[in-house]
Order: C-alpha cells, then structure tokens, then sequence
C-alpha cells in the first residue's frame, strides 16, 4: 500500500502552547535588543527609517518560523536575518541607482545640424538592431520602462514578475545598448 505524503502542517502549528511559546521569545527578544538591532541596522543603512522597516521585517520572519525550537540562538539568528535583509535593500537601492544613471538620448540640442541628425537617425538603428538581438523578456522591459515611460512597478505587473527581475532585465538591456552602441561607433 503506497502512502500519501503527510500534508499535515509542522508540529509547532499543531501545539498552540509551542506557538505561545515562540511568540513570547520573539517579544522578549524584541524588548531586550531591539534597540540595538536598530542601533545595527542604522549603521549599515544610514537610514533610522530604512532601519525600522528592516527590524520589523526580521521580527516578521522569526514569527513565521516554522520550526523554532531548531534554532538555538535567535538573538544571532534575529541579527543575521536583518543583516541580510539589509544587504538585499542595499543592493536594490545601488542597482535602481545604476539603472537611474544610464541614459540615452539625455543630451537635447535645440537645433542640431545636418549631421547631428544623420547621426541620431544612426543611432536610432543602432539601438534598434541590439534591441531585436535581446532576449524577448529583457526587451519587452527595457521598451516599455525606457520607451513608454512605465514605472518599474507597472512593468512587473505587466509581465507578472518581481520588480527586482524587471529591474536586472532593464539593467542588462542597458548595458547590452551602451557596448553595442559603444562598438559600432556611437557616442556617448
């Protein structure tokens, strides 16, 4: 007779006491160190705000444990998840930061010459043969946040991903633009 694997939910979900329990030492944890983990996490942010937002968020993952009683040390354990939880906003803040700081087509002149239009139309093309040679995905994000002006937010709701994923795609896009633009003789 072949068994159904158990469906049955961890054994801290079927003991309200151990769930008690778990929910008292992430109070207690909260009340002794949770000055100083903001205290920690201000340093890594620079933000007090940021730090907060943080702090709560590595509490709301000690809740959602689902089996507390293995990890033996959730002061460590508290700290390690903000500290993580840090470093991942971190990289967010200097990836959208890079993503806000490549440009194209940034420099207007109000009256270009002959030239100067011959050479944006070039451009134009330039950027439209590496578009064509991106994976589907990553050009269907660059265009609709670099070319239709949708936020980051709208674009992941449109294609039903993270903003994070729309994010490294627009990323990747960009720089694939700039080298290839780079490589044909395009300027700046």
């Amino acid at each position: 007779m072949i068994m159904a694997p158990s469906t049955d939910p961890p054994p801290e979900q079927h003991d309200p006491e151990a769930a008690r329990q778990h929910s008292k030492q992430v109070a207690e944890l909260f009340s002794a160190h949770n000055s100083a983990l903001v205290r920690f996490l201000t340093c890594r942010l620079r933000s007090s705000h940021e730090a907060k937002e943080v702090a709560q968020e590595a509490y709301v993952r000690m809740l959602q444990l689902d089996a507390p009683s293995g990890i033996s040390y959730l002061q460590a354990f508290l700290f390690k998840t903000a500290s993580n939880l840090a470093a991942d906003r971190m990289k967010s803040q200097a990836r959208r930061q890079r993503i806000d700081q490549i440009g194209f087509f940034d420099q207007v002149d109000a009256s270009p010459s002959p030239e100067a239009g011959i050479s944006a139309g070039q451009q134009i093309d330039n950027v439209l043969a590496a578009l064509d040679k991106l994976p589907p995905k990553c050009r269907y994000a660059f265009i609709m946040h670099r070319f239709y002006g949708h936020e980051i937010g709208d674009v992941a709701r449109l294609m039903n991903l993270s903003e994070r994923m729309v994010r490294l795609y627009i990323e990747r896009a960009l720089v694939f633009c700039r080298k290839r633009l780079l490589a044909t003789g395009g300027d700046e």
